[in-house]
């Protein structure tokens, strides 16, 4: 097996077993969190997987996605295009406007609200969703929980896009506080809306995250992801 191919093995694995692990559920029961949960990765953990506005066609940086960011619709088991941040969404009779009505009450991991602005914002600055930009002619803001996709023309893939693991476009981060920090300081100490927070990085070595504040339930008391190298002279701890 070469070494592209183990690596998406493991990427799969990796965000299955979160899933399955049921940490994102939202409508699973709110336990108490116990233990900790350890991964050691043969790749070293790139700052740019903590920003869903970097994702670029790689399934790998939905292992930290999907711990410490939410997305509108996402998969999830039993269900590839699972509502999540997103209550529902509907498409016009002529197939050329896509509209969410957002989850009211949620905030990011630094008390930032989430509103519909973020989804705009997130969208725009996605980088590796040049499908949907081209097709896609205004984001409108209806209402601070109410968002619209308007097209130029009828796009039926636009969900299996915007929905998916193929973009990190529908993947939200906090408009207030990228625009204070910057992209860079946002890499550096990145807030998002999933199970988990995060907590430290240290480059090729860790990336530490602990529960987050919000409905969703975190089933352990952290996630510690650590490089694990090929060679027996260093283990994760």
């Amino acid at each position: 097996m070469n070494d592209k191919r183990r690596l998406a093995l493991g990427s799969l694995a990796l965000v299955f077993a979160l899933l399955a692990g049921g940490l994102l559920d939202r409508s699973a029961a709110q336990n108490k969190p116990e233990g900790e949960m350890r991964w050691a990765l043969y790749v070293t953990l790139s700052p740019v997987w903590f920003d869903p506005g970097e994702v670029v066609g790689q399934i790998t940086p939905f292992w930290v996605l999907y711990a410490m960011h939410d997305a509108l619709v996402k998969p999830m088991p039993g269900n590839q295009m699972t509502p999540s941040l997103a209550e529902s969404w509907t498409v016009s009779p002529d197939q050329r406007a896509y509209e969410f009505k957002l989850r009211e009450g949620l905030k990011f991991h630094n008390g930032d609200p989430f509103t519909a602005e973020d989804v705009k914002f997130s969208f725009l600055r996605a980088k590796g969703s040049r499908v949907l930009h081209d097709r896609v002619k205004e984001v409108v803001i209806v209402s601070p929980y109410r968002v619209r996709f308007q097209l130029h023309e009828p796009f039926p893939d636009f969900m299996a896009f915007y929905g998916t693991m193929a973009t990190g476009a529908g993947w939200i981060v906090p408009k207030s506080y990228i625009e204070k920090v910057g992209d860079d300081g946002f890499k550096k100490n990145p807030v998002g809306l999933g199970p988990y927070k995060f907590v430290s990085h240290n480059p090729g070595i860790e990336l530490v995250m602990e529960p987050g504040q919000r409905d969703l339930p975190a089933h352990h008391q952290g996630i510690h992801l650590c490089l694990q190298p090929p060679h027996p002279s260093r283990r994760c701890a």
